[in-house]
């Protein structure tokens, strides 16, 4: 039984949401289909604007791409940052998705070799595109962790009995760090974004914003969340100094690179 401290109850949440015959369909799964159905429409509209450098018919291929690279992205990142020992034990380990694993900052490069190839094909810059579909991430990442939360997974760390927030799990009160990232990672950084890309902006400055705030809010959320046991880099799961994860560390270089696009965008003034 889960119960958040002091008003709601919420009994076990059921990974499948429905069956169709042998076929289990998932509620995580339903959360990325969700997450790249309202980036679809949510691109065709801002598509529709006259600095857009997307045409409203060029989406459909563009959420292809982008759905690409997250999906492989995403489960090579995996393996690779968290459970490298296994790939390396067994390479076929990499296909096991329905296993569960997929890592966000692989995703990320995954997207990003993805729009790599989707702006040459287009003959545009890169980080127009990117500015382009990075306030309709968002919500997408907001969903998956919504996810996390109907499969228990990823919690945090022991909260107090008497906290308002505290989410009891086997019997143990903890945050609920899947919640905090699915508000902080999806909503705000969504509004965020789509407050500061209604303007026209220089180019690689949303891009910029995406990248820092992201960052921040996943670091941030770190401190509570429990590390990744199974990297064997500590009893505890902490890379270092009893706190750092690698979350944190994956996650430093985009807090930098954003500042450092935002920085340059607003000094050179380009635009697509």
């Amino acid at each position: 039984m889960i119960r958040i401290n002091p008003m709601f109850q919420y009994p076990d949440i059921d990974p499948i949401a429905f069956g169709l015959g042998p076929l289990q369909v998932r509620w995580y799964g339903l959360m990325y289909l969700i997450g790249f159905a309202l980036a679809w429409f949510g691109l065709r509209a801002r598509a529709r604007r006259q600095d857009s450098p997307i045409s409203h018919m060029a989406v459909d291929d563009l959420i292809f791409y982008v759905a690409l690279g997250v999906i492989l992205g995403g489960r090579v990142g995996y393996m690779f940052f968290y459970n490298l020992s296994v790939l390396i034990e067994n390479p076929f380990s990499l296909f096991r998705v329905w296993e569960g694993g997929m890592s966000f900052h692989g995703g990320l490069i995954g997207v990003a070799i993805a729009m790599t190839m989707y702006a040459r094909q287009l003959n545009k810059p890169f980080y127009a595109v990117t500015d382009f579909i990075a306030p309709w991430v968002p919500p997408g990442l907001g969903l998956g962790r919504i996810g996390n939360f109907i499969n228990g997974e990823l919690w945090g760390s022991q909260a107090h009995p008497e906290a308002f927030y505290a989410v009891w799990v086997n019997g143990v009160p903890r945050h609920a760090s899947q919640l905090y990232e699915a508000c902080l990672e999806g909503l705000v950084l969504f509004l965020i974004l789509w407050a500061y890309s209604r303007k026209v902006r220089p180019t690689m400055a949303v891009t910029g914003i995406f990248l820092f705030f992201y960052g921040t809010f996943r670091s941030v959320v770190e401190f509570v969340r429990l590390p990744d046991t199974h990297l064997n880099v500590a009893a505890d799961g902490y890379l270092a100094f009893g706190w750092l994860t690698m979350g944190q560390v994956l996650s430093l270089p985009m807090i930098l690179f954003g500042a450092f696009l935002f920085m340059s965008a607003q000094r050179h003034k380009r635009w697509a």
